[in-house]
């Protein structure tokens, strides 16, 4: 059994109710010296104490698991990065800030995104551009970007409520649509039209229009009936729990009320999906066919990027699936979605890896890619990335490509298909990547597009390597 060392956590807990030091262990049975090396990680939770302390504070023994603190440690060693100045932080220290000291770690990561974003603020101020936010607060989709990435992507209280309403429907695989205009028509009188629902010259075309005085919802007629469906199980999270979603909309991270607004139409996508894809019967579907996304996809007549969007969603507690990272990209490095219920952390700066299989997927569209990438930290994870289009008009019509990339860690690949046929165990099998190139501890990347922040360059006219930016200490190759 791993010793577990659990000394801040149980010290908050005793601090939260109020106790003493003497008093804790004399609920506990222990002396006060042995409690003392507990709280100080001098000793590890024995068996028996951890039994004595659920008992005494109601918690689960779960409460005092050690936490994987990957993505936190990642988000800390970007702060420390981007600090020209100061004492170098081992990885070592930061590992330990993380899992002993988890919220102060967390606010310093909230505390250097403030700082950014002033800073930002202030030099579009200084340039002459318009700031439309306030100084020092993210832009609103930002904010619930950050708002879902903090959840890991699951929201239990929608996801259930939109499961047990589409057992209720009976509605079978790829029929949400048919369903959904049924209910909403019992239930709220809302009729539903297949038309034009609006947008004409250079207006965007609008997916969806509700008209509350009519009750009349009008779909694009160009959108598939997965498409529709989920268009009309959006408005339905509206008309059927509009109170929660906004109650659910109050997170520390949504300081504008835009924000708030644009998370509650992010909640209610949420809560279609979770509808349209019912918890249980996709997760099932999805073991059956070792997540193979278009099997999924053809099952439950919904596109690519939906099937891969929900299976990182999949993180209901003793009910979980492989739990996925999601990530949409543009051809300009551009990241549009990412979600993550692993460690696997995507950098607020300098972009992201170019070494990464999502970007590769531009090369080859409508092929699945697939690669072992390994991180600065030794991690390794399993990527599926594939191109997805869409063009809402005829000939000559702009439309729009992305890469959607769909990551596990390397231990999960196993269960997947795609991972078929590939010696997931051989080193040599995985491609060394970062987090982006501002943040990479690897200094002889060749493909390096800005030098890592908070190092000094090796600046050398009488030598040339094949890193564009070599770091001083570092390697020469």
């Amino acid at each position: 059994m791993r010793k577990v060392f659990a000394g801040a956590r149980l010290r908050r807990l005793r601090q939260d109710r109020s106790l003493t030091q003497a008093d804790l262990a004399r609920d506990l049975g222990i002396s006060a010296s042995y409690l003392n090396q507990i709280e100080h990680n001098q000793r590890p939770l024995s068996v028996p104490v951890l039994l004595r302390i659920t008992e005494v504070f109601g918690v689960e023994p779960g409460f005092f698991a050690e936490a994987d603190t990957t993505r936190l440690i990642a988000e800390l060693r970007e702060v420390m990065a981007e600090e020209p100045a100061g004492e170098q932080v081992t990885p070592d220290e930061l590992d330990e800030l993380a899992s002993a000291l988890p919220s102060v770690a967390r606010t310093l990561v909230a505390l250097h995104r403030r700082y950014r974003d002033a800073a930002g603020q202030a030099a579009a101020l200084a340039e002459g551009r318009d700031a439309v936010a306030v100084p020092g607060t993210p832009m609103a989709y930002e904010q619930v970007r950050d708002f879902f990435y903090e959840r890991q992507n699951y929201v239990g209280e929608l996801d259930e409520r939109a499961e047990d309403a589409a057992i209720h429907e009976d509605a079978p695989p790829g029929q949400a649509r048919d369903v959904l205009v049924r209910r909403l028509d019992r239930l709220h009188g809302v009729r539903t039209v297949i038309g034009a629902p609006g947008g004409s010259g250079a207006a965007a075309p609008r997916h969806r229009a509700y008209d509350p005085a009519t009750r009349v919802i009008t779909l694009a007629a160009h959108l598939r009936p997965g498409q529709q469906a989920f268009q009309l199980a959006t408005q339905l999270a509206f008309l059927e729990h509009g109170p929660l979603l906004s109650e659910l909309a109050r997170g520390e991270q949504l300081r504008t009320e835009q924000a708030v607004r644009l998370a509650r139409i992010g909640l209610a996508n949420y809560f279609a999906g979770a509808f349209i894809l019912p918890y249980r019967a996709f997760r099932s579907a999805a073991e059956a066919e070792r997540y193979d996304i278009e099997l999924l996809a053809d099952a439950f007549d919904v596109g690519f990027e939906t099937v891969c969007h929900r299976l990182s969603t999949l993180q209901r507690p003793r009910l979980r699936g492989v739990p996925f990272s999601f990530v949409r990209v543009d051809r300009a490095g551009n990241m549009s979605k990412r979600q993550s219920a692993t460690g696997f952390h995507f950098s607020r700066s300098g972009g992201t890896c170019p070494l990464w299989n999502v970007y590769a997927a531009f090369a080859a569209p409508g092929v699945v890619q697939t690669q072992i990438a390994q991180m600065p930290d030794g991690r390794s994870y399993f990527w599926v990335a594939r191109t997805v289009g869409r063009n809402h008009g005829g000939y000559g019509a702009a439309g729009k490509t992305f890469a959607v990339g769909l990551g596990c860690e390397l231990r999960h690949a196993h269960r997947l298909v795609y991972s078929t046929g590939l010696d997931l165990a051989d080193p040599r099998a995985a491609t060394p990547i970062g987090m982006g190139c501002k943040v990479c501890e690897r200094p002889a990347c060749p493909q390096r597009a800005f030098p890592p922040a908070g190092r000094a360059l090796l600046v050398n006219e009488n030598t040339s390597t094949v890193s564009p930016y070599p770091v001083a200490g570092g390697p020469e190759r």
